[in-house]
């Protein structure tokens, strides 16, 4: 289980959503989910496949927009920005894809120093080889700097992933199934990296999983999404504590010391 988190700025919401729907078709995914997040604070969003979870992040990113509700992020709506503010809304939000989304035609190098060369034109050749070197001493990879992508574990592959989405040093994190695909050992180490990534970086992050090995670790709160809303919400011990069938089932069927 995670310690207690003395960091976390309970009077700052970096995110705060309102009354949220989504709909595709006639699928009801969201059905008036309200939510915040705080700053400094790790919070996890368990839930099913299926059950919204990646939507919620892609709305919070813009990556799709919502049916109803208010979504504040960073202190703006974002259902009002501007195209070019959204886009200098999703420089401060750093999102980890599930496949790590890193391009296989690049070095660990050149992938790093991608948003880098896009998003912060000023920057000198020595500067940007010093960030690279930080964020890869973040994740404890630098040894692979030279390497391409089909030569890294899968594990490493996250991991670098995780560098590059620091590289522009953003707010909020947003960690969709960080440990989807691993084994348990390596899944450990990508919930160390979050802490790490967390304390380090000063982030503020929703971690989506269904892996509740992965909640614990990480959690400073913890929400469950049912049915299209959040059902339960607490530390991990205070979410599983009911005689909610189902979600004693999710428990039971997911869950491993």
């Amino acid at each position: 289980m995670k310690k207690p988190n003395s960091k976390i700025d309970y009077t700052q919401k970096v995110i705060s959503i309102k009354g949220l729907t989504k709909a595709f078709d006639d699928f009801e995914v969201l059905k008036g989910v309200d939510l915040d997040l705080f700053r400094g604070e790790n919070l996890v969003v368990l839930g099913r496949s299926g059950t919204g979870k990646s939507v919620l992040i892609k709305i919070i990113s813009g990556l799709l927009r919502p049916d109803k509700g208010m979504v504040n992020v960073l202190g703006q709506e974002v259902a009002h920005l501007t195209p070019k503010q959204l886009d200098a809304l999703r420089l401060k939000i750093g999102f980890s894809f599930q496949n790590s989304a890193l391009y296989d035609s690049m070095t660990v190098k050149e992938n790093l120093e991608f948003p880098l060369i896009r998003h912060a034109k000023e920057m000198t050749a020595r500067d940007r080889d010093r960030i690279i070197d930080i964020v890869l001493e973040a994740v404890g990879l630098g040894q692979t700097i030279n390497q391409m992508p089909s030569e890294l574990s899968g594990g490493q592959r996250k991991r670098i992933g995780i560098a590059r989405t620091l590289i522009l040093k953003p707010e909020i994190m947003l960690y969709d199934e960080p440990t989807a695909g691993l084994d348990p050992i390596t899944s450990q180490d990508i919930n160390q990296l979050i802490n790490e990534v967390q304390r380090r970086f000063n982030t503020s992050s929703i971690i989506i999983t269904h892996d509740l090995t992965c909640a614990k670790a990480v959690g400073d709160r913890v929400v469950m999404l049912l049915d299209g809303q959040f059902q339960r919400q607490g530390t991990f011990e205070e979410v599983f504590a009911t005689d909610d069938e189902r979600v004693k089932a999710f428990y039971n069927y997911n869950f491993t010391e």
